[in-house]
């Protein structure tokens, strides 16, 4: 969002054919005459207020469409919905206009917009006395105030006589809305659905970053941008944190610890070195790359656990299978050895008179025998998994080892880096007070 000093020049720039290369619609949801009168009316509250600074007669937003959009819907419609959309939900008065880049690679929307709405009626102040105001417009009490040596009214003052009316109000108050710290993330949610809901194909849908997430967004470098190299260095090492910030999801940190690391390294110290040092955006990597530091110590400790609960588990893993089978091949085959060469011997050793009847129950005795025997299942078949095992188990064992090593070494590189940083800043610090001592 941008805040404009001149409304009507910037309104004749973004709506003109002679200044726009790729112009294609123009929308206004008032006439021209409306946005003088703002203008005079700013203007006027800026003066009466006796701020230095920039008077601030309205405000702009850029909104960047799908390329697809171009061939889906006619511009001057598509425009109307738009500003129609911030209308209805503001009740602010506004003007717009779509445009293309010069190579047509930026489909987008100039959206301005007033902070003040038009009263149903003018408010008007009548003078009770005479009053007096002086070269810059501010009322003073006596007349004396505004004579010159020669007793004369001074060049640039001004009386208003009694009866006559001082002041003409058209406009309410600036509302407090446009300049909350919110308000563009409600734009950029308010916009980003209505685009949704117009593009065919789901890959062009948006969604708006969250500053309160755990990554850090990159910033977009312009055309002729006088501090280009600063900002790219800072994207670099923006983009290294949320790298750092993937790593340590897919390695199983929790998201709150994540987000402690950024608040503490991130955002309290950026607030500390402002208050400290002033606005130096310079050390904004530095401050990232002791999170980035952080962050690998915390990852190191959460692979070092995960490591050592993996190892646990696998030790039990292996033992189990190779006592189970044992077990039960002796329980089943013990029994079954001893039992039939019993009988056998009984049969044997009993004396009988008859050989008929001792041969009908051998049979018998047979029979049972048969029927009370178990089936012996098949041998098993060690699989081609069951075959590798002991060479991956091997493998496994020297990937952990290997693990082990550079896991230390990164952890003893990042706390040789947090100790430098540390001690970077006390340097710092006490070069400080001691400048400050001498002075």
């Amino acid at each position: 969002m941008s805040k404009l000093s001149d409304v009507r020049g910037r309104i004749t720039y973004i709506s003109s054919h002679a200044k726009q290369e790729n112009l294609y619609a123009v929308y206004e949801t008032t006439d021209r005459r409306y946005w003088t009168e703002l203008a005079k009316c700013n203007r006027q509250e800026f003066e009466k207020s006796g701020t230095e600074g920039m008077c601030i007669e309205a405000r702009e937003f850029i909104i960047a469409l799908p390329e697809s959009f171009p061939n889906l819907y006619e511009p001057n419609k598509l425009l109307q919905l738009f500003t129609d959309r911030f209308k209805e939900k503001y009740g602010v008065e506004c003007v717009s206009a779509l445009h293309h880049n010069k190579r047509k690679t930026n489909y987008h929307i100039h959206l301005i917009f007033s902070e003040r709405e038009l009263l149903p009626e003018p408010i008007e102040k009548t003078a009770t006395r005479n009053m007096f105001y002086d070269e810059n417009g501010r009322h003073v009490r006596t007349k004396k105030e505004i004579l010159g040596e020669n007793g004369n009214v001074r060049k640039g003052c001004k009386i208003v006589k009694k009866g006559e009316v001082y002041e003409r109000s058209l406009f309410t108050a600036k509302s407090k809305l446009f300049k909350q710290e919110n308000f563009v993330d409600e734009i950029k949610h308010f916009y980003t659905d209505l685009i949704n809901l117009l593009v065919k194909d789901d890959k062009e849908k948006l969604h708006v970053f969250d500053s309160s997430g755990l990554y850090l967004a990159t910033k977009k470098i312009g055309k002729n941008n006088p501090k280009a190299e600063q900002i790219q260095t800072d994207n670099e090492m923006r983009m290294r944190w949320n790298r750092e910030v993937d790593r340590a999801i897919v390695s199983g940190v929790p998201e709150t610890e994540i987000r402690q690391i950024k608040k503490k390294y991130i955002t309290d110290r950026i607030r500390e070195s402002v208050d400290i040092f002033g606005s130096q955006p310079e050390r904004l990597g530095s401050i990232i790359m002791t999170a980035v530091t952080a962050l690998a110590l915390l990852i190191s400790k959460v692979l070092d656990k995960a490591r050592e609960l993996s190892a646990k588990l696998f030790e039990k893993e292996t033992i189990q299978p190779v006592a189970e089978p044992n077990e039960r091949r002796t329980t089943q085959v013990i029994p079954q050895t001893d039992k039939i060469p019993m009988q056998e011997k009984i049969t044997h050793k009993e004396p009988t008179a008859n050989p008929s009847s001792q041969k009908q129950e051998l049979q018998a005795k047979t029979q049972t025998t048969e029927q009370e025997k178990p089936k012996i299942p098949p041998k098993p078949v060690m699989s081609a998994e069951a075959t590798a095992y002991p060479k991956l188990l091997k493998i496994y064992k020297e990937l952990n080892r290997q693990n082990g090593i550079i896991f230390d070494a990164e952890r003893e590189r990042n706390e040789l880096e947090l100790e430098r940083d540390s001690l970077k800043g006390f340097a710092k610090l006490t070069k400080k007070g001691g400048t400050a001592k001498q002075d």
